[in-house]
């Protein structure tokens, strides 16, 4: 590595000793830490600029964490218990939740009219005669 780069990782290091850290990420720093420490700092931009409450913040990372794209429980554990915490109440998380499985939707939105065409062309033309 190139001594002249600067191979600091304040958000890294404060996610960590925070225990806002994702173990995955371990090997990410491993291969690229300059570029971990880059995406957390996009990632982090709206709390360093005080966009938003620090109960927005703890929804938007209770939806983020929960959504069926991500899924990390221990992330959702934290950012609900720090929400009940700001005072939200468990209708508040559970709309939220409720609000965030419909995610999932899409996959049945966009296969079930897939399903249904190719169907009917089995049924019309018969099984495809050349391989994918």
């Amino acid at each position: 590595m190139d001594s002249t780069k600067d191979t600091s990782t304040p958000i890294c290091d404060h996610m960590r000793s925070a225990g806002n850290w994702n173990p995955v990420w371990n090997t990410v720093a491993e291969l690229d830490e300059a570029w971990l420490e880059k995406f957390m700092q996009m990632n982090a931009h709206a709390v360093r600029k005080g966009l938003f409450d620090p109960l927005t913040l703890e929804f938007i990372a209770i939806a983020v964490d929960a959504s069926c794209t991500h899924m990390y429980a221990p992330g959702v554990r934290r950012h609900i218990r720090k929400a009940l915490e700001l005072g939200a109440s468990k209708e508040q998380i559970l709309a939220l939740l409720q609000m965030v499985s419909v995610v999932g939707i899409h996959s049945v939105a966009m296969g079930v009219p897939l399903l249904v065409e190719e169907a009917e062309k089995l049924a019309e033309h018969g099984p495809m005669q050349e391989p994918f």
